[in-house]
C-alpha cells in the first residue's frame, strides 16, 4: 500500500495515525509512503507536531486508489476506542471529564455524599480548567477516549511534560520525562480496555513531544492497575520511603517508568 500527502505543505515532522499504521511525513510538499503491513511504531526520532490539523491523504492499492481526511488530533484507535485531546473550547466536555475523574477518585462519605460528590467534581473541573489556561500545548494535555462508533467521553488521561528531580535520578540520562496521571474510566464502561487505549495514546504522544520515558504512580497494593501498567510496558523503580506512610498515613505508591523510544 502506498500513502501520498496532498494539499498542505509542511513545515515540520508530522505524525498521523491511519487505520492503526503511523505515517511521517517531514517533507515539505506531497510524499509517498510504502507501508509495511507491521509498520506501526516509529523509534528513535524526536518529533514535532504540525500546525495543520488535518489534510487528504490518497490510499492507494495496486487496484483502488482512493482519498480519505485524516485528523491529526486523532492520536490512535486501540480496541474499537478513539483517544484524542481534549476540546478545550467545549465547556460541556469539560464537565464530562471532572464527572469520570471525580466519579474514579471520590471518596465516599456516610453522610451527605452527593454533596461532598459535588464539591469534588468542582474542583477537579477548576483543577482543569487552570492547568489548560496555564500550560503549553506541549507540556499538558488532557486525552479523552470515546467509542469509534460514538461521541460520548468513556475515559480521561491526564499527560504532563515534567522535569523533577526525584525522577529524574532514575531516567538513564534523560532530563525530562512524561508524567501520567488521572487515569479514569467511566463505571459503565470499565473492563473494556479503554485504560489500555488511553496508555496507548501516551505512548503516542511521548512520541511526537519527543519524550524518550513516561512515567506514573501507582498504589503498591494495587495489583490491577500495576499488572496493567506492567502490560503497557511500565517497571517499578522505587516506591514512598517508610515515613510517608507511617508519618502521614497515606498508602504507598510505587514509581513506574517506561522507556519509549
Amino acid at each position: 500500500m502506498t500513502i501520498q500527502l496532498v494539499g498542505s505543505s509542511y513545515n515540520k515532522i508530522l505524525v498521523v495515525p491511519y487505520r492503526n499504521v503511523w505515517i511521517q511525513s517531514s517533507q515539505r510538499y506531497s510524499l509517498k509512503i510504502k507501508l509495511n503491513a507491521n509498520g506501526n511504531y516509529i523509534s528513535n526520532r524526536r518529533l514535532l507536531e504540525n500546525k495543520h490539523k488535518s489534510f487528504s491523504a490518497n490510499i492507494s492499492s495496486s487496484s483502488s486508489p482512493s482519498t480519505v481526511n485524516i485528523d491529526e488530533n486523532l492520536l490512535t484507535n486501540e480496541y474499537g476506542w478513539n483517544v484524542r485531546r481534549l476540546n478545550e473550547k467545549d465547556f460541556d466536555e469539560m464537565k464530562r471529564v471532572a464527572y469520570i475523574q471525580a466519579e474514579a477518585f471520590h471518596v465516599q462519605f456516610a453522610l451527605f455524599d452527593d454533596l461532598f460528590f459535588q464539591f469534588f467534581q468542582a474542583e477537579v473541573l477548576s483543577g482543569l480548567i487552570y492547568k489548560l489556561k496555564n500550560s503549553a500545548p506541549d507540556r499538558y494535555a488532557c486525552l479523552v477516549a470515546e467509542a469509534s462508533t460514538g461521541s460520548k467521553l468513556v475515559g480521561i488521561v491526564d499527560v504532563t511534560a515534567m522535569r523533577d528531580a526525584d525522577v529524574v535520578q532514575h531516567l538513564a540520562g534523560g532530563q525530562e520525562y512524561l508524567y501520567v496521571s488521572g487515569l479514569a474510566v467511566s463505571k459503565m464502561f470499565r473492563r473494556q480496555k479503554i485504560a489500555s487505549a488511553l496508555l496507548k495514546a501516551c505512548d503516542v504522544l511521548s512520541v511526537i513531544w519527543g519524550c524518550q520515558y513516561l512515567v506514573l504512580r501507582a498504589y503498591e497494593d494495587d495489583y490491577g492497575a500495576r499488572t496493567l501498567y506492567s502490560q503497557a510496558g511500565y517497571r517499578v523503580v522505587s516506591a514512598d520511603p517508610p515515613w510517608f506512610t507511617s508519618w502521614i498515613g497515606r498508602k504507598r505508591r510505587v514509581l513506574m517508568i517506561k522507556t519509549n523510544m
